[in-house]
Order: C-alpha cells, then sequence, then structure tokens
C-alpha cells in the first residue's frame, strides 16, 4: 500500500528502549497528541 504526500500513516508498532526497559511505541500513542517524525535507516547499527 503507497502512501501519498498528506495521506494519514497507518499505525504500527515498533520495539524501543528507555534506560534499560525494553517497551513498545505505537503511532497511535502520539496521534493528536504530538508531532512524529519517522526515519528509516537501513543496516544502522550493522557493520557494513
Amino acid at each position: 500500500m503507497a502512501l501519498k504526500v498528506g495521506d494519514t500513516a497507518p499505525d504500527f508498532e515498533l520495539p524501543a528502549i528507555e534506560g534499560e526497559r525494553k517497551l513498545k511505541v505505537k503511532l497511535s500513542d502520539f496521534r493528536g497528541k504530538k508531532h512524529v517524525v519517522v526515519a528509516f535507516h537501513p543496516l544502522d547499527w550493522t557493520p557494513t
């Protein structure tokens, strides 16, 4: 499913680490509360 400029992003969930805590963050946790920027870096933190 391709998104176009101005489309609402579908909800998704990603793993996150906060200090020693492991948690999952969902886009819907922020919808209507904060602006969100999603950046994708393929192979980030891996030897290339």
